[in-house]
């Protein structure tokens, strides 16, 4: 599956980094905690988070990930989403709770 998959099944709006909706996806991870992703996500996960700052995709990009999923109708700041475009990683978001989204991503994957 790839991220286009997903926000197309999940009804997710992309932010940025539109030039990477072909990624491949293999799992998710939620996460707040910028260590706690970086030291336990995997390649080609995608990220669900609060957080709305560069540094965000600065892990993504050094892990690898297929996305990042901002909860609660959170919108990037200028300079993540400046980071996004260049790395090919979409920043998308839902209104949905980080429980929630989580629950419909597992539940997407696993089908």
């Amino acid at each position: 599956m790839n991220i286009k998959d997903v926000i197309n099944q999940l009804e997710l709006t992309v932010h940025c980094g539109n030039n990477g909706i072909e990624n491949e996806v293999i799992g998710g991870y939620t996460s707040d905690l910028l260590s706690d992703v970086m030291g336990n996500a995997q390649a080609g996960t995608i990220w669900i988070t609060l957080q709305t700052h560069k540094n965000v995709m600065a892990i993504a990009s050094l892990k690898d990930l297929a996305a990042v999923i901002l909860v609660r109708d959170l919108k990037p700041d200028p300079d993540m989403a400046e980071q996004s475009h260049s790395e090919g990683i979409p920043v998308l978001g839902t209104s949905k709770s980080a429980f929630e989204i989580s629950g419909a991503l597992f539940n997407l994957l696993n089908k």
